[in-house]
């Protein structure tokens, strides 16, 4: 049973902006073992942290994934990403989760697809440490493939990529949970947004089995370049959307 909202917490949250300031002070409360605690906690959250960040977990697709300060929170919309990359993989898959950060997209198809070969990988270091707690498989630290096994080369079955795809003008745009408390590389795309995205499409070829997918979440209205760096790098494009998670996402066959 779920402790009752303290009626000063939920002040203090409301004041600073918290639309659902009832449902954060009981996570805020159950995860405090003292009041001295439970008020540093709140004070993380009314200057803006995000709660996931305060709480040292985020919620996605059924599962509690570690999250520390500084690096990416797991979003919602990502769950057709998930959605997608389960459709595709099967039982003793290779699947490689690339711009990983905390592990999320790899843990959540691990979660529902028995036995897959799962890799993943980040740049972000605090990120890594957060997605070796969360991934069952191998996590590699470096920038895109450059950290990854030869022996992964050609065998990739699905390769799923949350990269970093807003417009470095737009970072300044976006909420100040996202644009002061998470790492800029894991948000700043470039002038465009889909500088990484390039990079990811023009070397999946090296890393795709015959017949492998890579998917990757993309915005709708960058959809249309997504797929063009796709086709660029020799991969039959399609798109998909949920109109309800408000999700786009690429996926790019390289063809038996």
């Amino acid at each position: 049973m779920s402790p009752d909202p303290d009626p000063a917490v939920v002040a203090r949250l409301r004041s600073a902006g918290c639309v659902f300031a009832e449902d954060e002070a009981v996570l805020l409360l159950a995860a405090a073992a003292s009041a001295a605690q439970l008020d540093g906690l709140v004070a993380r959250r009314v200057a803006g942290e995000p709660l996931e960040q305060v709480l040292g977990w985020a919620e996605f697709c059924g599962l509690r994934l570690a999250v520390e300060p500084g690096v990416f929170v797991p979003r919602q919309r990502t769950r057709l990403l998930v959605r997608e990359a389960v459709a595709l993989a099967s039982s003793g898959s290779v699947v490689l989760d690339l711009c990983c950060g905390v592990g999320a997209v790899g843990a959540a198809v691990a979660a529902v697809v028995p036995s897959v070969e799962l890799h993943a990988a980040d740049l972000d270091p605090v990120a890594v440490r957060c997605a070796r707690r969360n991934v069952s498989g191998a996590v590699y630290a470096g920038d895109l493939y450059d950290p990854l096994p030869e022996s992964l080369r050609g065998r990739v079955d699905v390769l799923v990529a949350n990269a970093p795809y807003v417009p470095t003008e737009a970072i300044a745009l976006m909420p100040p949970e996202a644009r002061d408390h998470e790492a800029r590389a894991a948000l700043d795309g470039g002038v465009d947004g889909l500088d990484v995205q390039r990079r990811v499409a023009a070397g999946a070829p090296d890393w795709l089995a015959p017949g492998g997918a890579l998917l990757i979440e993309t915005g709708r209205e960058q959809a249309p370049a997504t797929q063009a760096a796709c086709t660029a790098a020799g991969l039959t494009t399609r798109v998909v959307e949920d109109d309800d998670l408000a999700a786009t996402v690429v996926v790019a066959v390289r063809e038996p």
